[in-house]
Formats: structure tokens, sequence, C-alpha cells
């Protein structure tokens, strides 16, 4: 039997490009080994326990990983790609990473693709994105740009991150102007940050058949539960991550509502907190949502993919909905 595993669940079609993933993939960012702006974000991880994270993952049914150039500029990637060369089967992985606008034209994207699919070789990019709104260029000559990637077969799809639902929509008719379509938009969303409900993307990107991705799913661990039962593990945080609002002792207290309905809920299907989240997240709009949760040991990518797994009923999903809409509202 081969690394990659079937998840239980049905996996969900990539936008229109008919490309199937599984409902959870494995977020890379903390890969970065600790290079670069973003990098610096998370503790550098040796590539041995990237390789198992990576295997765990995929032997959990985890089909696809997404990663950056912006994540430690390529050493994401290549911690990728020696993780998934470890596989016996690796070369069936689903690889998705995205062109750094910053202080760049949108001629930057072919030209800097070259050091994408060299980091990543052997493993091809079949997911191409745009990691923000940020490029001196329009968005329609960078979705020009992706086009030209995806007529020549360097990629197989094209998406975008952190894109108004305005933005997402030009994105989307620019690449239908050139006989493609915009597969994903990657942006924030949580029980804890529901944003994309009301500002339009979530609703545009179910008209126009258009995948969200989800990052931060789990609000980077707050929805662990693991802060609210022990509060010493805020102290033991490295990075700007425990100068956030969401981590100090208030808004612990503003979360914990959301957390103990999790807890409470997680306990009836023998799981855990961060699995119902996750799963919650990937059941509430049908399979027009997936999650990238990041790993940064075996025992978390484990319990991610298994989230992929898990089945909540109408009643759950509606009760934690209901106490997560009082909590993001206080957010």
């Amino acid at each position: 039997m081969g690394t990659f595993a079937a998840m239980d669940s049905a996996h969900y079609s990539l936008g229109g490009t008919g490309i199937e993933v599984s409902p959870i993939g494995l977020g890379c960012w903390q890969f970065s080994g600790g290079k670069g702006l973003a990098g610096r974000y998370w503790p550098a991880i040796e590539q041995s326990t990237v390789n198992e994270i990576v295997r765990a993952a995929a032997a959990g049914g985890i089909t696809w990983f997404d990663t950056a150039e912006a994540y430690g500029l390529g050493r994401s990637e290549e911690a990728l790609s020696e993780a998934l060369r470890a596989l016996p089967d690796g070369s069936e992985a689903i690889v998705a990473t995205k062109w750094m606008p910053f202080l760049r034209f949108a001629g930057s994207i072919r030209r800097t693709f070259d050091d994408r699919a060299r980091h990543l070789s052997p493993f091809p990019v079949t997911l191409h994105q745009v990691h923000a709104p940020a490029s001196f260029s329009s968005i329609r000559r960078q979705m020009d740009e992706m086009a030209a990637l995806a007529d020549r077969g360097a990629i197989r799809a094209i998406g975008v991150s952190n894109f108004s639902a305005g933005q997402m929509r030009e994105s989307h008719e620019s690449l239908q102007a050139r006989g493609h379509v915009l597969a994903s938009n990657q942006v924030r969303y949580s029980l804890l940050d529901r944003r994309i409900e009301q500002n339009g993307v979530l609703e545009t990107a179910q008209e126009l058949g258009i995948t969200v991705i989800a990052y931060s799913p789990l609000d980077q661990g707050i929805l662990t539960g693991k802060y609210h039962r022990d509060p010493e593990a805020r102290r033991r945080l490295t990075g700007p991550r425990k100068l956030l609002k969401s981590f100090r002792p208030e808004g612990l207290e503003r979360s914990r509502p959301l957390v103990d309905v999790l807890e409470r809920v997680a306990e009836a299907h023998g799981a855990s907190a961060a699995q119902v989240a996750l799963a919650w997240t990937v059941r509430r709009h049908g399979s027009s949502v997936v999650a990238i949760p990041g790993a940064s040991s075996v025992r978390q990518a484990e319990s991610n993919a298994a989230a992929g797994r898990l089945a909540l009923s109408d009643d759950e999903i509606r009760e934690i909905d209901e106490v997560s809409r009082r909590v993001a509202d206080e957010r």
C-alpha cells in the first residue's frame, strides 16, 4: 500500500479545473527554516521532522501541499520537495505555490517561475497563485502572465490569495478572456474570523465556482484549546504570535465559550477540538471551502488529516455556528 491513503470523505473539485483535492491540505509556511521576513514567524524545523510531517499527512489522506516563494525565499519549497522525494509515491502529490508580488511588476511571474520549478523539482506546480493584491501591475496583467504559464503547460491551475470579492471577479473575467478559469482564492477563514461571509468573498466565490482555500483555520492554534487549558503555554510561544490580541488573557476569555463547545462535541466523537473546528470549516459550506492547517509535528499532521474524515451532524454544525457568530462578532 502506498503512502497516500484514500480519505473516507470524497475529494473536492478545485474550482472548475477538474483537479480533485482532499478537503484538508497541508500548509507549509512553517517549513521556512526561519529564513526571510515571513519565515521568521515560526521556529526552524529540522528536515528530518519535515519529512516525517509530510509522510504522516500523506498517510492520513492529505493529497496536496501549499507553499510559497515568500516562505523562506524558497526554503519551504525546497523542504517540501525533499520530503516528497522521500515518499515511495510522492509523485502523486499535488503541489501549490505562490508568487510574491510585493514591489514587483507582473513580468516577474514568468521571470521567477524557473526558481519555483527548481526549488520544487521534480514535482510540477499544479496550482500557482498570486500571494496578495500588492503588485505594481494591474490584475489583468498578472492574470495574463499566469495564463501564459498555463498555455505552455508549466502550471495546471491559477489561483489568487487575499483578494477581495471585486478583485477576485476581475481575475476571473481576465482569465476567462484567455480561455482559463480562476481556480481558487486563498483567504483567512476560521470560526473566529468569518469576514469572508460578510464582505462578499464567499458569496462571489460560490457564484463563480471558485474554491475558497482557508488559511489559519485554527486561528494559529487558538481553536485547539491548548492556550485555554494551559495559560503558561502562551508564555512559551516564540515569535510574534504571543503579541496577538487573541492570545492575551482577555482574548482567550472571549473565545472560551466556542472552545468549550468544540471540546464537548469532540468528546462525543472521540476527537479533539482542533479536529472539530477543521471539520466544520470544510463541511459548513459544502465542497466550496477547503482548509490548509499547518503542522509542526507528526501528531499535528495526523490530527489534521483525521479531521477530514470526521462527520458532524447538522445539529452540531448549527450549534458551533451559532456560538462562533457571537464570539467572532465580538472580536
